[in-house]
């Protein structure tokens, strides 16, 4: 008795819209389906996200890496599958668009800050170092 087990994978909807039918949408459309606050973002940086989806576009005919400083731009359909340099005031991260970062900051997914790794105790630290000679 073979059964075969079959696993249904869930596919990405985000609103009741398939990733497909997300980008269809123009970028004011989807920012009809955003929270208040994403939704005004996205509406005033609608030119802008269209240049910089022109810019991916030239770099990745050119086989190059899309770096960016812009970690307030909201995430949109058309980005899905870029993988997308962004800048945490050192260096820049690779990120991995996929479906449920849609709506969210590219600058969330790059964090600015790191867990502090103190190293060993100074001199005068410590009580046990006080009766340590200095020299």
């Amino acid at each position: 008795m073979a059964e075969e087990i079959k696993i249904k994978k869930k596919e990405f909807a985000y609103r009741g819209k398939t990733l497909e039918e997300l980008k269809k949408l123009d970028i004011r459309e989807f920012a009809q389906l955003l929270k208040s606050n994403e939704k005004r973002t996205a509406l005033r940086q609608s030119d802008e996200i269209q240049k910089f989806l022109i810019k991916c576009n030239k770099k990745i005919q050119k086989n190059k890496p899309i770096k960016t400083h812009s970690r307030y731009l909201i995430i949109v359909p058309k980005m899905v599958g870029l993988r997308i340099q962004v800048h945490n005031g050192k260096n820049f991260v690779p990120i991995e668009i996929i479906g449920p970062m849609l709506g969210h900051r590219l600058g969330e997914f790059a964090v600015t800050r790191t867990k502090v790794k103190h190293g060993a105790a100074g001199v005068g630290a410590t009580r046990s170092s006080a009766s340590m000679s200095v020299k």
